[in-house]
């Protein structure tokens, strides 16, 4: 089943009722012109079983503890925006998994050799689905990028990720002169960011739901970083926002992109965790892709599955 990605933009009051979340208005709430009868129809329910991200996007917004308990016992990601109107906080659940403890030590225990083996691979899926990205949006030559994917080593030792990037941003976005991906670059940069602060909840709410640590990864290192594992994981996933987010760019003029993301554009990045994917051969949403993906890697800790399920482009 698709979980629901919902996302509040105005002020709202957000509360829990017969595993219901039901969702008011401030103003019509506090008007005292405003026949109850009408008070009662604006009020809106959604089933908590059917929320998989929530994004708050308003100072006004207020929830009460127990829907913000249902939601996380419901395996729901809820992000907070800043005064930027950018992701800046996410919240998960601490138990997402009847057998955690049993693959938490698992991963803990996962050799050095595993898990360069499973970074070569997470890099491999990355570079291939980079260079469909080139080739179905820019008609790039990527030859290289393909000779790429059969050369990356255990580990990635040779750093063919950081050659592929170099190449992939390059080409991306040809006619925004010097374009480089970064958090603070000029646009598309803070669709980019955006975009992947939404797939990141994604595959973090995987992770838990899978029972594993979604901060202790197999290739990056932070300890100021949460969420290094969904950092790892999701990188293959990535190309899939550029590609919505190339999209995106080319109804507007290069010169002319926003620095504040309108709702519509918002909108259409909100889509990504039902982005269609090709992953064990099936055609998928992402947002359940994410779920065979991370169920793969756990497997892979318990020694009953060699490879990781990556999705690829259909």
């Amino acid at each position: 089943m698709i979980k629901k990605t919902l996302y509040f933009e105005n002020p709202a009051y957000l509360s829990l009722k017969n595993q219901q979340l039901l969702i008011k208005l401030p103003e019509v709430e506090k008007s005292d012109s405003v026949p109850e009868s009408f008070k009662e129809s604006s009020v809106k329910t959604i089933p908590i079983e059917d929320i998989g991200i929530v994004i708050l996007d308003n100072k006004q917004i207020t929830l009460t503890h127990g829907l913000i308990e249902a939601l996380l016992a419901n395996n729901c990601a809820l992000i907070t925006c800043g005064s930027n109107r950018m992701p800046v906080g996410l919240q998960l659940p601490l138990d997402g998994n009847t057998l955690q403890s049993e693959r938490f030590q698992a991963q803990i225990d996962a050799s050095l050799p595993l898990k360069k083996q499973l970074w070569q691979q997470t890099i491999q899926a990355k570079i291939s689905n980079q260079a469909h990205v080139l080739k179905t949006t820019r008609n790039a030559v990527v030859g290289n990028m393909l000779k790429w994917v059969n050369d990356v080593k255990s580990g990635d030792s040779e750093n063919l990720e950081g050659r592929a990037a170099a190449y992939y941003w390059k080409n991306l976005f040809p006619d925004i002169e010097g374009f480089t991906r970064g958090r603070e670059g000029v646009p598309p940069n803070n669709l980019l960011n955006y975009g992947y602060a939404i797939l990141r909840a994604v595959i973090a709410r995987a992770l838990v739901a899978s029972g594993l640590l979604p901060t202790f990864g197999i290739h990056h290192h932070n300890r100021y970083n949460a969420y290094c594992l969904a950092d790892d994981i999701m990188e293959p996933y990535r190309p899939f926002v550029d590609r919505l987010v190339v999209e995106i760019v080319e109804t507007y003029n290069y010169t002319s992109l926003p620095i504040e993301l309108s709702k519509e554009i918002k909108t259409k990045l909100l889509s990504i965790p039902v982005l269609d994917v090709v992953i064990n051969e099936q055609r998928s949403p992402l947002m359940i892709a994410a779920g065979q993906t991370t169920a793969s890697l756990s497997k892979c800790y318990l020694g009953e599955m060699r490879k990781i399920a990556y999705p690829s482009f259909p």
